[in-house]
């Protein structure tokens, strides 16, 4: 693949802390979401924007469940999954949250792109940190083989696991490579 054609959209996880502000990622998304509902003629709801935050706060992908139980123990109440779920829906129909399909979790998009950009998961398995990348010419590629089978694409989903850089570094990473799961 080219290296024009990969592009780094955000890294959630499997980042250096002591290098990294998150709190700053966190407030730019939220500052994002509102122009973003805004734009679209949707309501940021209050439970709309703590969902987000919980994500957003996560520095790996999240489950739906995990999301109720985080806002569950903050407020001291429970509320009904499908709650969740319709604030999940939404904050994805506003470019600001991505599901990861294999693991049925979400992960927040801190670079903004457009629902035309292409892009791709990779998820590392030892932190669970999750970074987004631009890969048009993979998509492209599906695409293709699409159109010459007559196969009428709906959905393409890119996800690739493996160990990100920072957890390769690792002194334990050297120590665990060459064993097999």
């Amino acid at each position: 693949m080219a290296a024009e054609a990969v592009d780094i959209l955000a890294t959630v996880g499997g980042n250096d802390p002591a290098a990294h502000d998150h709190g700053v990622c966190v407030e730019t998304l939220l500052n994002r979401a509102r122009r973003s509902f805004d734009e679209k003629g949707m309501k940021l709801t209050s439970l709309r924007l703590r969902v987000l935050e919980e994500i957003a706060a996560s520095h790996d992908a999240m489950g739906a469940y995990d999301v109720l139980e985080r806002l569950s123990q903050k407020s001291g109440g429970r509320m009904a999954p499908i709650s969740v779920y319709r604030a999940i829906d939404a904050l994805q129909q506003a470019g600001l949250v991505h599901r990861l399909e294999s693991r049925n979790a979400y992960f927040a998009c801190h670079a903004p792109h457009t629902s035309r950009q292409r892009h791709m998961a990779l998820v590392c398995e030892t932190c669970a940190g999750v970074t987004e990348v631009a890969v048009s010419s993979l998509h492209a590629t599906i695409e293709a083989a699409c159109r010459t089978q007559g196969f009428e694409l709906r959905s393409a989903v890119a996800e690739a696991f493996g160990v990100c850089a920072t957890c390769q570094a690792s002194p334990t990473h050297a120590s665990t490579e060459g064993r097999s799961s």
